[in-house]
């Protein structure tokens, strides 16, 4: 009888590589990384949901939580913001690295493994496509994101309307 060993997490399937500060890595860091589904949680819980943006896929049936682009902070991932960098990126050091809110893809990708960050990818993409993933995404969104801005802007608009009508 064989004996059945449980899957790899992600953590232990992409371990941490060894920080280096070559051109290609440095060129990794200005490209948000993705967290796995449980960091992202771990990263609202200590209070980083505000420096977080939403990555859809092309097909729009799956949304992820990254660090944001400077600038689309609380908002969708937006192309035009793409040349500023993450937002962590401070005079070219991460803020989060060394700590446990550095994003899996971001601990993984080095210069040695060129082409293995599309498995990452790939496995961080499975992770997010699940219900316990969007419905991380739903409440981000309604505690940082596009859907908590539109409800301020909304009650601003109808207490302006309440003081306009008096």
């Amino acid at each position: 009888m064989s004996k059945r060993t449980a899957p790899l997490t992600l953590q232990q399937k992409y371990p941490p590589s060894l920080p280096c500060d070559c051109d290609v890595c440095r060129t990794f860091c200005r490209r948000p990384g993705w967290w796995t589904v449980g960091q992202a949680r771990d990263a609202m819980d200590s209070g980083l949901g505000a420096r977080m943006m939403l990555e859809v896929s092309p097909d729009r049936t799956v949304g992820v939580l990254s660090p944001a682009f400077s600038g689309c902070e609380g908002n969708f991932a937006l192309q035009e913001q793409s040349h500023r960098g993450c937002t962590f990126l401070r005079q070219g050091l991460c803020e989060l690295h060394g700590t446990s809110h550095m994003p899996l893809e971001c601990r993984f990708c080095h210069h040695s493994l060129i082409g293995a960050g599309k498995a990452c990818h790939a496995d961080l993409e499975r992770d997010w496509r699940t219900a316990r993933g969007q419905a991380l995404v739903n409440l981000w969104l309604n505690e940082y994101g596009i859907s908590a801005r539109f409800l301020a802007a909304q009650a601003v608009l109808v207490a302006s309307m309440r003081g306009a009508a008096r």
